[in-house]
Formats: C-alpha cells, sequence, structure tokens
C-alpha cells in the first residue's frame, strides 16, 4: 500500500542526488575540461563525500540482496540524501515512486550546477562555453534519469547571463524532455531578468509553455557572515557537516526569491508575457502573505517617480495569475491559504532532502485542519495548482 493514497499528489520538489563523475559524462567533450570537480564536502563533510563515492556499491548491494533492498523499501521515509531508494538509479526511483504513491514529481539537482556555474549561488564563471556546455549537460542528464519514468517531470538549469544563449537552450532542452527551467535568483552582473535584451528569454518560455523556478541554491542566502561568530558552537546539521541551512538561513533564504519576483512584477514582466508561468521552491512560503500586501504598497507610494509601475491591474492580481510558492512542511499552509488564497501554493516534499521530513503528509494535512480548509481548495494545493503550473508538461 502506498504511502500517499486517497487523491492526486503532485510533488513540485524532488531531487536526483548526483555522483562526482555524473555530469561529465553528460558533457561535450570540449566542454569536460572546462568543468569543476564537485566539493560534496559542503553539503555535509567529509563523510558526505565518502558517501557519495560508495553510491555505485551500495545500489549494486541492493541489486543482489534481497533484505537490503527490503530495508531500504521500509525506510522510504527515513533514508535521507545519498542513502536513499532512488537518489541516483532510476530504476530505483520508479520503485519508489510506488511506495510513495506520487502521481508527478518534479526533479531537481542539488549540487551539480556549482561545477559550471557558480558554488552556493554566488558566480564565478563567465566563460559561455562552460556555462552553457555545462547546462547542456545538466540539462540532457536529469531528462535522461527522469524519461525512465512518466511521473517524473525533468527541472533543467538556465544561466541568464546570455540571453541568445539561454533562448537556444531552452529550446534544445526541451526537445530533450525538461518540462520547467530552474533560473538563478541571483541576476547576471550584467542585466536585471526584466531588462528588454531578456524579453526574448521569456517569449520562448511562453512559445513552449514551460514554466521557470527560483529554488534553494540559485542565489545567496543573503546571512552575512558576521552573523555566524556569535562565540557559540557550529553543531553538524542534518547531513552531518557543519557547512548546512540553519535555523538564521531560514529566516532569510527567500530574500533573493523575493527581490526577483517582485522585479518581474512591478517592472512590468508578468504584463508583457500573460502566458509566462513561475514558482519559487524550497524557499518557504509565510513571507507570501505580507509580500502581496507589500507589493501593492510599493506600487501606490512610488508610481508618481516610476511611471511604469501605472500597470493595468495591482503587483498582487499579477501574483495570483500567473505565480505559485511551495510552503516548507512546517508552515501553517492553511493559514496563509485563508489569508492569501488557495490558488498560490504547492505541495512539495522535497524527497529525498532531510528538509521534506520523515511525514510531509501528516505535517501538511494537520496544517489545513488547523483552518478547516475545504477540500476544493486542499485539491488545488495537492493537484490542481501543479497542473496549472507545468500546463501541457504536466
Amino acid at each position: 500500500m502506498p504511502y500517499a493514497q486517497g487523491r492526486i499528489y503532485n510533488d513540485a520538489d524532488s531531487h536526483f542526488m548526483e555522483t562526482r563523475n555524473w555530469l561529465f559524462q553528460y558533457a561535450d567533450p570540449k566542454v569536460r575540461p572546462k568543468l569543476q570537480e564537485i566539493d560534496f564536502t559542503m553539503a555535509g563533510g567529509q563523510a558526505t563525500a565518502d558517501l557519495v563515492d560508495a553510491v555505485p556499491s551500495m545500489i549494486e548491494r541492493r541489486r543482489r540482496d534481497a533484505s537490503a533492498l527490503a530495508r531500504a523499501e521500509a525506510n522510504i521515509l527515513e533514508r535521507k540524501s545519498w542513502h536513499a531508494l532512488g537518489a541516483y538509479d532510476p530504476d530505483e526511483r520508479r520503485r519508489a515512486l510506488d511506495l510513495l504513491g506520487y502521481n508527478r514529481q518534479l526533479v531537481f539537482t542539488g549540487v551539480a550546477m556549482q561545477q559550471f556555474w557558480g558554488n552556493l549561488g554566488v558566480q564565478h564563471i563567465f566563460d559561455p562555453e562552460a556555462l552553457y556546455g555545462g547546462a547542456r549537460a545538466h540539462n540532457r542528464g536529469i531528462s535522461d534519469f527522469c524519461r525512465h519514468d512518466p511521473r517524473m517531470r525533468a527541472v533543467g538549469f538556465l544561466p541568464l547571463d546570455f540571453p541568445e544563449l539561454a533562448v537556444k537552450e531552452i529550446e534544445q532542452a526541451v526537445r530533450e524532455g525538461v518540462a520547467a527551467f530552474w533560473v538563478p535568483a541571483v541576476p547576471p552582473p550584467t542585466m536585471s531578468p526584466t531588462h528588454p535584451a531578456m524579453d526574448p528569454v521569456w517569449a520562448k518560455m511562453v512559445e513552449l509553455d514551460v514554466p521557470f523556478v527560483l529554488h534553494l541554491g540559485g542565489g545567496p542566502l543573503f546571512l552575512r557572515e558576521g552573523f555566524l561568530k556569535n562565540g557559540k558552537k557550529i553543531e553538524t546539521g542534518p547531513l552531518g557537516g557543519t557547512d548546512e541551512i540553519r535555523s538564521k538561513d531560514y529566516t532569510v533564504c527567500h530574500y533573493g526569491a523575493e527581490a526577483f519576483m517582485s522585479a518581474m512584477v512591478l517592472d512590468g514582466v508578468l504584463e508583457k508575457f500573460p502566458g509566462l508561468r513561475g514558482a519559487v521552491v524550497e524557499q518557504g512560503a509565510m513571507w507570501v502573505v505580507p509580500w502581496l500586501r507589500k507589493l501593492d504598497i510599493a506600487q501606490a507610494a512610488f508610481v508618481r517617480f516610476e511611471p511604469y509601475l501605472n500597470l493595468p491591474m495591482k503587483p498582487s492580481e499579477y501574483v495570483h495569475r500567473q505565480l505559485k510558492f511551495t510552503p516548507f512542511p512546517p508552515e501553517p499552509v492553511g493559514w496563509m491559504i485563508e489569508q492569501a488564497g488557495a490558488d498560490l501554493f504547492l505541495f512539495s516534499t522535497d524527497f529525498p532532502h532531510p528538509e521534506g521530513g520523515r511525514d510531509p503528509l501528516k505535517r501538511f494535512k494537520s496544517a489545513l485542519d488547523d483552518y478547516n480548509i475545504a477540500e476544493h481548495d486542499r485539491e488545488r494545493f495537492y493537484t490542481t495548482n501543479f497542473n496549472q503550473l507545468l500546463g501541457s508538461h504536466a
């Protein structure tokens, strides 16, 4: 009996766990020397790096040993990251989805972007061939992983530094099977994502009916290093390392996404491209409730000095028309729906990352029950908002 049952669950956030050589095997020969090695210690110290190296033997053991596979299946919600069933192997992922019971699942990578784009959202590679050759390899790889099961939807990665190259990558990646594009929340150093030079990028997404997505790791966390120098011992995190997202990071991790989406709304990109759809994933969603009011206040307060703010609709109305957001399981999604509407929020699990918790369905149900959310609004949260975001790629 699957974990999720009784309704259709569309999961807006899951992950593929990369190994050291994964990206290289999908890269063109001339691009491979330009790709950097992954520093897996950033995701949990040396123990994580050692675990990554053990992934092939771990999968092989589960293939040969029925008892090892049975233990992994029995602990489908307990085992996280590279330990999890289906974290890397497509056959295992198929079995994992059978046990989890999700109808659809967006699949992101986790750390591969640092090989060609940047480390934790700080750009440091400006060679177009490395940047877009790396993105091409990434998008080939994630598409290849997802094509093994029709329940998975591949999320490509799209740097915005060179709009003409970005347009070409959108076209190629959609042909490969990409259903959505993760774009960095941090803008290129040369222009805003709302600059007219970016219009062809957004127009191509509308033409091919693919959304853009902002995700944790696509920009800086906005917590200055000085705040970490608090005289307290840095304990290991859920992955076993000290260089992981912590409590103060959680409170500010949405800042980059908030700035990006504010620009897209206030600079009129969503007005210009009414068919463009976007989402903010794994950065919480409680902030959305006051942000909607803040956008409308910004328009009213500054329209005299910034005439482009004289838009046909209120900024908050563009958000409702075109954007979606994934709450973290501990957040009061029932209250958020009550305050901001049922059309904005997406169910997600973050499988197999630890942030999704061990029982996301229980936590979300409890949060919805707390505010007596009606069935048709629950259906939007679990199912139909996902379909609206993905459009023809749902």
